[in-house]
């Protein structure tokens, strides 16, 4: 597979780390979250094995051309438009949850309001570039920060302040039941592969994905899933853990660099993963600009030469990210975070009979042109 496949996988389950996920897994640590974390690697690499194989069939074509050659405007407009607000919220959710952390430990006398658009601004206008230019920017950003990242994941394992009999203790609940919210957190790691509905027309070949990308897929899964769960738990202990609003910022400054420029670790990796959220907004936005432009049709709304249409979109972006964020608090996004993962999970895990669908509906046309 593509390298630039693997980005949009990695980029998803390593932005979440700091997102609610994390937070809702620690919250249940006592009441199902170790079997929900099996459960979870084990259906993410379910959707993930399903989406690839089925956009790795049709190379170079988006979600929606292929839903307006195989169903009608009725079914595909409202299913469409479902999935751009998901994953306009999905952005969103990123974007309040660093808008706080921003606010908190590095500029705590900006308003909330010029932080957030100070944010949205910096995403926004990159949402509309070609789908090929936004997969070289992520790419530059990612690997400039993700040698860092993996540096800072070592020497939390590594960390003389990591407690292995906490993390044992935690393992301990395995027995208990998977808790349905902690399932649906864990499969929202996974779900950086829908973004192939828009990002497929990049692959115009066809790529090799054979049981060997299966297995390097569940691994990644596995070990992000693993760290983003029991590293906290080692360090803070599995009672007083669930008290924690961000339990890996919490994790962060127990560690130390003595020798390092800044020797609290905190700072680092918040200005890391603020890269990596900006990848995994733009990411998320350039899917629902595209599929706002395939709805309305933007690019016919013009004024004298001026697409307006963009404009509109734009806008409507930043007014809606900015009440948002002025909207919600910490524990309201935490709330409204487990409906959306569980909204997801349902919604894509039932996706995969929609392709089945469309594979025979492509294929009877297909031999229909071949006939002819």
């Amino acid at each position: 597979m593509s390298r630039f496949y693997y980005y949009l996988i990695l980029i998803n389950m390593i932005a979440n780390i700091i997102s609610a996920v994390p937070t809702i897994l620690l919250r249940y640590s006592e009441d199902g979250s170790v079997s929900a974390l099996i459960l979870g690697v084990f259906l993410g690499t379910v959707i993930v094995v399903f989406f690839t194989k089925f956009f790795n069939a049709f190379p170079g074509i988006t979600f929606p051309e292929m839903l307006v050659q195989t169903t009608k405007k009725w079914f595909y407009y409202p299913l469409l438009f479902l999935m751009a607000i998901m994953w306009f919220l999905a952005g969103v959710s990123t974007l309040i949850t660093y808008t706080f952390l921003l606010i908190r430990f590095f500029t705590p006398d900006i308003p909330l309001t010029l932080m957030g658009l100070t944010l949205v601004l910096s995403v926004i206008f990159g949402c509309f570039m070609k789908t090929d230019r936004v997969l070289y920017t992520i790419e530059i950003v990612f690997l400039i920060n993700f040698p860092i990242i993996v540096f800072i994941i070592f020497k939390a394992y590594t960390s003389k302040d990591l407690n292995w009999d906490f993390i044992k203790e935690a393992m301990l609940h395995v027995v208990e039941m998977p808790n349905v919210n902690a399932v649906a957190a864990c499969i929202f790691l996974s779900l950086g592969v829908v973004n192939l509905v828009i990002f497929n027309r990049f692959f115009t070949h066809k790529q090799h994905f054979g049981l060997k990308q299966i297995i390097v897929i569940a691994f990644i899964a596995s070990a992000t899933i693993f760290t983003t769960y029991f590293v906290p738990i080692g360090f803070h202990g599995i009672k007083e853990i669930d008290e924690l609003v961000y339990p890996w910022i919490a994790t962060s400054d127990s560690m130390r660099m003595r020798f390092f420029l800044i020797e609290r670790l905190i700072y680092v990796f918040l200005l890391l993963y603020l890269g990596m959220a900006f990848l995994s907004i733009l990411i998320h936005w350039h899917v629902s600009v595209e599929l706002f432009k395939f709805i309305f049709k933007l690019e016919k709304w013009k004024y004298k030469d001026l697409n307006i249409g963009y404009g509109i979109l734009i806008l409507l972006f930043a007014a809606s990210s900015l009440f948002i964020i002025l909207t919600l608090s910490e524990y309201q996004l935490f709330r409204y975070s487990v409906y959306f993962f569980n909204l997801t999970a349902v919604i894509f895990f039932l996706m995969p009979f929609l392709f089945l669908w469309i594979r025979r509906r492509m294929k009877g046309a297909d031999k229909t042109k071949g006939e002819n």
